[in-house]
């Protein structure tokens, strides 16, 4: 199972590799806001790993492990954007509050909020109690 920075690059190379077609050791760095001898460091280490092929100059690309890793990690972060967004966090928060919890959340955990998200996006009336149900609060507690 790979570490939380291993996910982090796995991540970053799937949603590269998706968006371009290509990621390369350059896009990575400026991605993650890393030094570029620090992606090389860990992509030697995926490819030994098998999440990913790297061959020095040429590039890298992810092994069927390492893609479908990549994929469960993109859905996992879009996942709990959705979940924030839904329960009424600031927007502006959002993207921070995910990068914090998501490497912190079991794959349980996230299947059954995967089940939340799905509940209240069957009927928007659900949606619509829940803010109710907020605004009645912040206002008990003004």
């Amino acid at each position: 199972m790979p570490t939380v920075s291993m996910e982090d690059y796995i991540e970053q190379i799937y949603i590269l590799i998706e968006e371009k077609g290509y990621a390369r050791v350059s896009d990575i760095a400026e991605a993650l806001k890393v030094h570029p001898s620090s992606v090389t460091k860990m992509v030697q280490k995926l490819d030994k790993d098998e999440y990913l092929v790297y061959e020095k100059y040429r590039g890298l690309v992810l092994t069927p492990k390492g893609n479908k890793i990549g994929k469960r990690l993109v859905y996992r972060h879009e996942l709990l954007e959705q979940f924030l967004r839904i329960i009424g966090v600031d927007e502006e928060k959002i993207y921070h509050d995910v990068e914090g919890i998501e490497h912190h959340l079991s794959w349980n955990s996230i299947d059954r909020i995967g089940d939340l998200v799905q509940y209240f996006e069957e009927d928007r009336e659900r949606v619509e109690q829940l803010i109710t149900v907020q605004k009645n609060n912040e206002q008990e507690n003004q």
